[in-house]
């Protein structure tokens, strides 16, 4: 189940939907960035001094031989990893990668009503952690399949959205439901399929499922699917 902090602010990026917080339908917020406006929020957000990225989470310990790290820049890098003061052991840190689906039957699309922390309560798109040893359709499938005992067959690629401060990237899937033999896994409170005018955007976990499902029902109205990438930058928290 997706992790990212309940915070997370709207996607940015040029000729990208701006991501309305109130969870409304595109309908009824169709507003675009323009290519100077959003290369302007780019670069408000991003530095460009990859020396002043930090180690992102607290590491007191080699996980190789048991003795204390510090964080510094190690020779030939430009950012601070933490490093181990008797193995030299360099511990790298990456974005996770957080991988679902928009699984879709008829008219209706599936949410999952998360029943975990954080945005207990909330609903979502079937998604979670990529696991060792699989692919990220294979992941898709299996999230989708946990959360919502729902079996589908994964379509294209649909979205991908990082989300830096949070280290992930967020990657949902095109997905037909075989069947509506549904039920909600452990993490999901309930499961249900929902029209368009059903679903509920102030109820929405999060900002990347909200987006993805406006591209999709943007989409759909339009006729044609294509493959939507975007960012967020920064937390509500922020302003």
């Amino acid at each position: 189940m997706i992790l990212a902090s309940p915070h997370d602010s709207g996607v940015t990026g040029p000729s990208t939907r701006v991501a309305d917080m109130s969870g409304a339908p595109p309908a009824a917020h169709g507003r675009y960035l323009s290519d100077a406006v959003a290369n302007a929020t780019l670069a408000s957000f991003q530095s460009s001094d990859p020396s002043t990225a930090r180690a992102t989470s607290s590491m007191k310990f080699c996980s190789v031989c048991g003795h204390a790290v510090s964080s510094r820049i190690p020779p030939g890098d430009n950012r601070e990893r933490f490093v181990c003061d008797n193995c030299g052991t360099i511990h790298y840190q990456n974005p996770r990668n957080v991988v679902g689906t928009v699984p879709v039957w008829e008219d209706k699309v599936l949410l999952c009503r998360r029943a975990i922390e954080p945005r207990y309560g909330y609903w979502t798109l079937p998604a979670g952690f990529m696991e060792l040893g699989e692919t990220t359709s294979q992941a898709a499938a299996r999230e989708t399949l946990e959360e919502a005992g729902a079996r589908v067959e994964i379509q294209s690629l649909f979205s991908l959205l990082n989300v830096p401060h949070v280290h992930q990237v967020h990657l949902f899937y095109l997905a037909r439901l075989l069947d509506i033999d549904i039920a909600a896994g452990e993490e999901s409170l309930e499961v249900r399929l929902f029209a368009e005018h059903e679903i509920p955007w102030q109820d929405i976990a999060f900002p990347t499922v909200g987006q993805t499902l406006r591209y999709f029902l943007a989409d759909r109205a339009n006729g044609h699917f294509g493959l939507h990438t975007g960012d967020i930058f920064r937390s509500l928290r922020d302003g």
